[in-house]
């Protein structure tokens, strides 16, 4: 009987995977992001990688991404799976679990949530079928102060700094003012000619100019003043006069003005030109109501957003009768991450955590060798014992291989008690340096920095 032939790994387009080494300099940046969000008082929540569809689909135009669930042999009489998706950010999630907690809450309620979401996309650079969002939220009950809309991009903005991915510019914009503008020009459906506008980076101004004449029918002179606006930039609150330079009057557009200055000017202390009034910025997503940002790499223009959010007021309250405004910022951690690898930019460090191999050079070693790793790893030392008794070159191999930098040896007299440190020693592999140690009191040097270089 022929066996089958083994399948060929291959593998799977749009899901990024990482080997040991690149996964442990992930985990850095994980940690990085989770102090930097706690340092600013939020808490982590997780919520079910599956949503019902009825509540991923409540908001914006997202049903052609959203991943639905299914088993391959269903039962026909339990139709519960086909009402289920994977999520495809963690906004939506999170204001369903604000409402259905809302008893239990302490508002406002600060949340981060770092979890993978899942989106039916064309895979490409940038964009990926599964990834990691690194989000934080405020929501509160009636209103949600201003202060929150200036604090998610200078959170946004420290981490990016520590994590020395290279200049970046986080571009902030106000939806009000795009509707606001566009509803003193006369239009009347705004949102429409936003989520047209929020097109501009992918496909240009003279297609972006083309779609408001094709499906809303404006005539040339007010698709010129949409590319006026559209094309205004500025780094303080000289922007918002230059907005008014373009002749539309409008409250809503005088109410986003407004904030849109306090917010620059609660930003004012960051670096010159890490943040930019860009009132190209739409974001595409209905939710959205006011603030918005998208955060992009200065050295590769053409790359995508790698941080995104907004303001939004009644997503939270759509499932619950209360008003629970809320803003947030998403890091996009995968997005980032692998165009730094992409690019050579990202130093890698060993292919694994650990910090000691004890050696085993026989089988009368082996129960000393243990004692030995137990009182390295109980002062906090990551420690490997070496699997079985074996020839010390192979074991120096395979500590060299794996990136481990210090080999320890125990003591020679099987007899020695761990306690008596004269007779261990520990050699560093890089320097080929041996010395007497005591398990008791011995400290590796500190590791070498592994977040991306500048």
């Amino acid at each position: 009987m022929r066996a089958d032939p083994p399948l060929r790994p291959t593998p799977l387009s749009g899901f990024p995977e990482w080997l040991p080494e690149v996964r442990l300099v992930e985990g850095q940046w994980l940690d990085h992001i989770r102090r930097t969000f706690e340092s600013y008082g939020f808490t982590p929540i997780e919520t079910p990688a599956v949503e019902a569809l009825d509540v991923l689909l409540k908001k914006g135009e997202t049903a052609q991404e959203v991943y639905t669930l299914h088993r391959l042999q269903a039962d026909r009489d339990d139709d519960s799976d086909a009402r289920l998706g994977l999520r495809f950010d963690l906004t939506v999630p999170f204001a369903r679990y604000t409402a259905q907690n809302f008893n239990d809450l302490v508002f406002p309620f600060k949340r981060y949530q770092i979890q993978r979401v899942w989106r039916g996309e064309r895979p490409q650079a940038g964009r990926y079928r599964e990834f990691v969002q690194c989000d934080i939220d405020v929501i509160n009950v009636d209103r949600i102060p201003l202060h929150f809309d200036a604090e998610m991009p200078r959170i946004a903005h420290e981490i990016l700094t520590g994590l020395r991915i290279g200049p970046f510019t986080i571009h902030l914009n106000n939806r009000k003012i795009l509707e606001g503008f566009y509803a003193g020009l006369g239009l009347t459906d705004p949102p429409a000619a936003i989520r047209i506008l929020d097109k501009l980076d992918k496909v240009g101004l003279d297609r972006v100019g083309n779609l408001l004449v094709e499906e809303l029918g404006l005539k040339p002179d007010l698709v010129a003043n949409c590319a006026r606006l559209a094309g205004i930039r500025g780094t303080d609150a000289s922007v918002v006069e230059e907005i008014r330079a373009l002749g539309v009057e409008h409250p809503l557009l005088d109410e986003g003005l407004a904030e849109l200055a306090v917010v620059l000017a609660a930003l004012a202390d960051l670096p010159r030109g890490s943040i930019v009034a860009d009132l190209s910025i739409a974001r595409g997503l209905d939710y959205y109501t006011g603030t918005v940002y998208e955060a992009k790499f200065v050295e590769f223009p053409d790359y995508g957003s790698i941080c995104s959010g907004g303001r939004y007021e009644n997503l939270a309250g759509s499932f619950i009768r209360r008003d629970l405004p809320g803003v947030g910022i998403s890091i996009g951690l995968t997005r980032i991450f692998a165009k730094l690898v992409a690019e050579g930019r990202l130093p890698i460090g060993p292919k694994c955590p650990t910090q000691v191999l004890v050696a085993v050079p026989d089988a009368a070693s082996f129960a000393l060798a243990q004692r030995t790793g137990a009182a390295l790893r109980a002062r906090g030392i990551r420690t490997e014992v070496y699997h079985q008794p074996d020839k010390l070159q192979k074991q120096l191999r395979y500590a060299l291989r794996k990136g481990i930098g210090h080999v320890w040896f125990p003591a020679a007299d099987p007899g020695a008690g761990v306690g008596d440190g004269g007779a261990h020693q520990v050699k560093d592999l890089a320097s080929a340096e041996q010395v007497v140690a005591d398990p008791h009191t011995w400290l590796p040097p500190e590791p070498p920095e592994t977040l991306a270089t500048r």
